[in-house]
């Protein structure tokens, strides 16, 4: 699970205009990454164009998953994130940046801004700190650790009943080994009996 851009834009009426934005990507060879951080920019900014205000969208492409929700004030957020990773914690991620975003940037900056112009520092470690869903989002924490005690009951279950399977063959065995014993009982008293001194 990765995410590699957290971007905020505002959706003008003729444009779309990116406000701020900071990138993961490392995990791309050093020649590509500028060109990696273009095209994030750029389908960004064409997701948000045509996506309706107020709405809250996912958008494939390839192995990567946009997410973007655009405000019904025209402010806007798209994370860019591999498959696999959640969206309800993208969308959590991106309502909480763009909360944060609108008390700390003036509305009337919105429209003409840049990120050069913008002064907002939250993303780069938003960014950072929901590369792990886990650890970020107090709900997939919870989940994850759901799932651990799930598979650790479902162990337990196994041997349990492995071992009630093992007591079973005990049982049998010592049903088997009672019926042989009182019969070697039998015989060892008939056997002394005739033996015996008087």
């Amino acid at each position: 699970m990765k995410l590699y851009s957290l971007s905020v834009l505002y959706k003008g009426e003729s444009k779309t205009v990116l406000l701020k934005a900071a990138y993961d990507v490392s995990s791309f060879s050093f020649f590509q990454r500028s060109s990696v951080q273009e095209f994030m920019t750029f389908t960004s900014q064409l997701i948000v164009e045509r996506s309706a205000k107020g709405s809250r969208a996912s958008v494939k492409e390839q192995e990567y998953l946009c997410h973007v929700y655009v405000r019904n004030d025209s402010l806007a957020g798209v994370v860019i994130a591999d498959s696999e990773y959640p969206s309800r914690v993208a969308f959590t991620l991106l309502e909480k940046v763009l909360d944060e975003f609108s008390k700390q940037v003036d509305r009337i900056d919105w429209p003409t801004g840049s990120p050069d112009t913008i002064r907002y520092s939250g993303l780069d470690s938003q960014l950072s700190r929901y590369q792990n869903p886990r650890e970020a989002d107090p709900m997939t924490k919870v989940q994850a650790e759901l799932d651990e005690t799930k598979i650790i009951l479902h162990n337990t279950m196994e041997s349990l009943l492995e071992r009630g399977e093992k007591l079973d063959d005990l049982v049998s065995k010592s049903e088997v080994l009672g019926i042989q014993s009182k019969a070697f009982y039998k015989t060892a008293r008939k056997q002394n009996s005739c033996c015996a001194i008087m």
